[in-house]
């Protein structure tokens, strides 16, 4: 999966790209983009605007996990990567890296699980 490869690039706000460094909606931005072509919008509120909602327990890789970190919804955003992990560019810690839902930081602060894909 393309996220995994960019662990480990640095954190910079308003970051779209590997060599310069990812925000977190920077940084799903740039997957979709290279992965699928799918152009996304730049912000982590917008990107839930366009997604749908789905149950935490619905979630496959690929799927959007959102979270309230600035005291707002959808303040920032992973890319879910199975086995309760996802891959995410958090300010703190100033690289790309991968966590779990169950980290007590992102666990009191989930908003919501949402999808991009179709599903039968």
């Amino acid at each position: 999966m393309l996220a995994l490869g960019l662990a480990d690039s640095p954190y910079r706000y308003g970051g779209t790209d590997p060599q310069r460094g990812f925000d977190c909606s920077g940084l799903v931005n740039y997957v979709f983009q290279v992965a699928a072509g799918a152009q996304l919008p730049r912000t982590s509120s917008h990107q839930a605007s366009v997604s749908r909602r789905i149950g935490r327990r619905e979630l496959r890789e690929g799927d959007l996990v959102f979270f309230n970190t600035l005291s707002r919804p959808n303040s920032h955003v992973g890319i879910y990567i199975g086995d309760n992990r996802f891959v995410n560019a958090p300010s703190s810690g100033g690289r790309v890296r991968i966590d779990s839902l169950d980290n007590p930081y992102f666990a009191k602060r989930f908003d919501s699980a949402r999808t991009l894909f179709a599903r039968r």
